[in-house]
Formats: C-alpha cells, sequence, structure tokens
C-alpha cells in the first residue's frame, strides 16, 4: 500500500521495560527488528464511492505483507500475480530490486453492498545483501499457517520462528509475527519463546504491563526478552513481531527503503521516468510526492 502520508506520531513514553507509542516508525523507535513500517487499515466501512483503488505505486528493498481481519483486497504486481487477500491468509510481497503493484475491492464485491475491511500493512525491510534480489510473490492461507492453544488464548504464528514452531511463509530474515486471540484474561509469557527485538501492536482490547494499562490502537516496544510479566485482557487481539535488528542503519522516503541512501535517489528517478516494470493492462501512475 502505497504510504503517501505520514504516521501522526503522538508522545512516545516509556513505562518500565516497555516503550508505549502509537504504530511505526514512531519518535522513539524507528524499527523493531527488520520491522520497519506498520499501517493500520480500518476498522472502516467500505460501500460504493468508498471503493480502493491504490494505483500503481513502487517499492524497494523491502517486503510487503498484509494481513487482513475483515473485507478483501485484490492484489496484482508487475511480476504478474493476481490474488486475493482474505481474512486469516497473508500475502508477501518482496520488492528487493524493484516492483510495481495495485491493491482493489475485488470487482465481485463492488455490488452495491457494503462491507467492513480491516487489516494491517506491514514493512520488513530486507537484509543488506538481499536489497537488490528479484522481486517475488508468495500467498500462505491461513489454514496452512501454524495454529495452538494455551488456555484462554489462540496463537497462530503468520510470519517467522516463534514458539518452537516455524511459519510456511518464506522470510528473509530472524523475524516473526503473532496473532494472539483471548476469551479471557491470559498471562504471556514471551522469555526464550522470541528472541530479538519484540513489539506488541494492540488490534482489540489491551495489555497489562509493569503495572500500567495500554490500550487498543498503541504498541508496545520490549527494551528487554526478558520484560516484566504481561497480562492481556480477556476479548484482545494482539499482534507480537519483530526481531533481530539489522546492523546498518535503513533509510525510508516514500515507498523506497534502503541502507544506502543513493539508491533510493536512483528509485525516485527511475519512477518519475516511468523506468520500473508495470502492472500488465494498466496504465495508472502515482506519481512521486
Amino acid at each position: 500500500m502505497s504510504n503517501t502520508d505520514l504516521i501522526i506520531e503522538e508522545r512516545s513514553r516509556d513505562i518500565g521495560d516497555f516503550l508505549v507509542g502509537r504504530l511505526i516508525p514512531f519518535r522513539k523507535k524507528r524499527m523493531v527488528g527488520p520491522f520497519i513500517f506498520i499501517d493500520h487499515m480500518g476498522p472502516t466501512t467500505i460501500k460504493p464511492g468508498t471503493y480502493l483503488d491504490i494505483d500503481q505505486h513502487p517499492h524497494i528493498g523491502l517486503s510487503t505483507l498484509t494481513y487482513l481481519f475483515e473485507g478483501e483486497i485484490q492484489h496484482r504486481d508487475s511480476i504478474g500475480t493476481n490474488q486475493h487477500i482474505k481474512p486469516g491468509s497473508v500475502n508477501w510481497m518482496t520488492a528487493g530490486k524493484g516492483v510495481t503493484h495495485t491493491e482493489r475491492t475485488p470487482s465481485e464485491m463492488r455490488n452495491g453492498q457494503s462491507f467492513t475491511m480491516h487489516g494491517y500493512q506491514i514493512w520488513v525491510a530486507l537484509p543488506k545483501e538481499k536489497e537488490d534480489m528479484d522481486p517475488e510473490f508468495h500467498h500462505v492461507d491461513g489454514s496452512e499457517l501454524p495454529q495452538w492453544t494455551d488456555g484462554p488464548a489462540s496463537f497462530k504464528l503468520v510470519a517467522g520462528k516463534g514458539f518452537d514452531r516455524q511459519s510456511p511463509l518464506p522470510v528473509h530474515s530472524d523475524l516473526f509475527m503473532i496473532e494472539i486471540k483471548t476469551t479471557e484474561d491470559y498471562n504471556l509469557t514471551i522469555k526464550d519463546q522470541l528472541f530479538g527485538e519484540i513489539g506488541f501492536c494492540i488490534v482489540e482490547g489491551g495489555i497489562t504491563a509493569c503495572n500500567q494499562e495500554v490500550n487498543k490502537g498503541n504498541m508496545l516496544i520490549s527494551k528487554t526478552e526478558n520484560a516484566c510479566e504481561l497480562s492481556v485482557k480477556k476479548d484482545s487481539i494482539i499482534l507480537l513481531f519483530g526481531g533481530e535488528p539489522f546492523e546498518e542503519e535503513r533509510h525510508i522516503f516514500w515507498n523506497f527503503v534502503s541502507s544506502d541512501k543513493q539508491k533510493l535517489e536512483v528509485a525516485k528517478e527511475k519512477w518519475k521516468n516511468h523506468e520500473f516494470p508495470k502492472v500488465t493492462d494498466d496504465d495508472t501512475y502515482i506519481p512521486l510526492p
């Protein structure tokens, strides 16, 4: 999805073992492991006149991870992919040296009815040695993802490794993304289960950490793998994500990510000059901001 607007950064705060802020990047924390951008889509009502129509736009140096709770999106890209994204499944597009894509409400849902769209668009930076790899696309159905329960909590491993399990999604660095849903209050233990930097995106409900409540719409970033005890509230949905950070800083401009600022400049010129690959039978174009 095109990052045409900046995230509005609310004042981040420190509550002991955690930083609290609104999505990433926020002022005190630009990345969590290789995760560099998280955009919350909705929940919003899609109806005639408000259909999702994101025209052709480019990416370099990252993978996009799209994960929906409600609604559907049709993804098309310049390597020939035409895939519907449905709730619970995961779409993983690796831009590498350059890819173009569109995201739209599927034609069969443009039927005069309304529906809810709710999900997350996530960007994961590529390791330096893979920033110029050929573009790839992978779709994994929700039924193929590792799932398990622990008392009132259900877990789904969307990407990477965690809790002695591995997702079939072919990622390019040490990372994890896990969906947790609770039906009652639940004490979550992350010690020795996840490694690297750890973030908690609160989709619904809330978390009590270090004797403070943090509710939906916020994100917690653990400052230690052995953080204080976490209690997830009843009827919560949490996205747990992170991994090993890169040694090099990542630079970001619009939809481009790179360890080398010069590559961002080259990508800008290529897009302005219409030199990126195109989606077949699509002449739309989002100008460089």
